[in-house]
């Protein structure tokens, strides 16, 4: 399985929150470093755990954690900041400075804007997504819980779909300009990943200019990102599931949302089977490591009430489960 699943560039690897998709995504990334591929490992997830992993820090610039494998992790909230640090940089070199002061103040209420996370967060994968081709074989990107993987394969649509209401309002506001300088003589420029056959009027450093390069730039890399995960040969999607209900049937609708926008789940990994062998030993040598880690949480959370819920032998699932839990938290 390894050896086909590593033949792709981008390995997307997703599932319900706590499955092990971070363990997973590490475990394939150093295989294919082991195998002599150069391989990034790139955590999405807000709750990063690969410096846990690998014991030690892993930070927003690639850091080498092994021969051949490098690791970055992706800070949602700081991406935002810097994505709106740039924007406002790029307004303010439009404008007439006393509108400096109104930019900055609703630049930084979109900070707080529904989506204004996630989109930045995007936009810092999708340039992944490109950059990444020259410097390495092979991307591996532990994503965010499912709904956010769902939402981070949507937006490139959506926002590219944004892109061109903007690009044909613009096209026919100066509709009437074009075609005027047109019949003097104008050249006409084309953009072979753009929809829009617009001619360019504006001199090359006028604003509407530098508007219009910086709309195609964005939307140029979204559209590539898109590309990419919709080609089976360079992009593979690998789910991780757990052997309990609400894991399947997230699992199964997350494999049902993807083939809406055209991205096939490529495998899936059945995650914390218990071995066939277990025997009494297994089981004594996992209660042995049990009683460690508790006493480590009763050191860590001694002045706090602490209540134990044991493994159950069935999914938690209805009412009466769930009281089952209450009694059990009650003691």
């Amino acid at each position: 399985m390894l050896k086909e699943l590593l033949a792709h560039h981008l390995v997307f690897v997703g599932g319900k929150g706590g499955v092990g998709k971070t363990t997973v995504a590490a475990a394939v990334a150093l295989a294919g470093a082991d195998r002599g591929r150069r391989c990034l490992l790139v955590s999405t997830d807000p709750a990063h755990s690969l410096g846990d992993i690998f014991e030690r820090e892993v930070g927003a610039k690639p850091r080498r954690l092994e021969s051949g494998l490098w690791g970055l992790e992706i800070d949602p909230e700081a991406e935002a900041a810097r994505h709106i640090d740039a924007v406002k940089a790029q307004m303010k070199a439009l404008v007439h400075p006393r509108l400096y002061d109104e930019i900055d103040r609703q630049l930084d209420l979109t900070r707080y804007a529904p989506g204004a996370v996630e989109a930045a967060l995007l936009e810092r994968i999708a340039a992944l997504m490109g950059e990444a081709g020259a410097a390495y074989d092979t991307v591996v990107f532990d994503t965010a819980p499912s709904g956010h993987t769902v939402r981070l394969l949507s937006l490139p649509e959506v926002m590219g779909a944004w892109m061109d209401g903007l690009l044909r309002r613009r096209e026919r506001a100066g509709r009437l300009s074009s075609a005027l300088k047109h019949l003097g003589g104008g050249q006409v420029e084309g953009d072979d990943l753009s929809l829009i056959d617009a001619a360019r009027d504006q001199p090359p450093d006028s604003r509407d200019a530098r508007i219009h390069d910086r709309l195609q730039a964005r939307r140029r890399t979204f559209l590539v990102a898109r590309e990419r995960l919709v080609d089976p040969a360079a992009t593979a999607f690998l789910l991780v599931v757990n052997t309990d209900k609400l894991s399947i049937l997230e699992s199964r609708r997350v494999a049902a949302l993807l083939d809406r926008f055209d991205v096939a789940v490529w495998g899936v990994v059945v995650n914390r089977v218990l071995p066939e062998e277990a025997d009494g030993a297994f089981l004594e040598a996992r209660r042995a490591q049990e009683r460690v880690y508790r006493m480590e949480i009763d050191g860590a959370f001694a002045d706090l009430p602490r209540v134990s819920v044991p493994l159950l032998d069935s999914d938690v699932r209805g009412v009466a489960a769930l009281r089952r839990i209450g009694s059990l938290l009650e003691g």
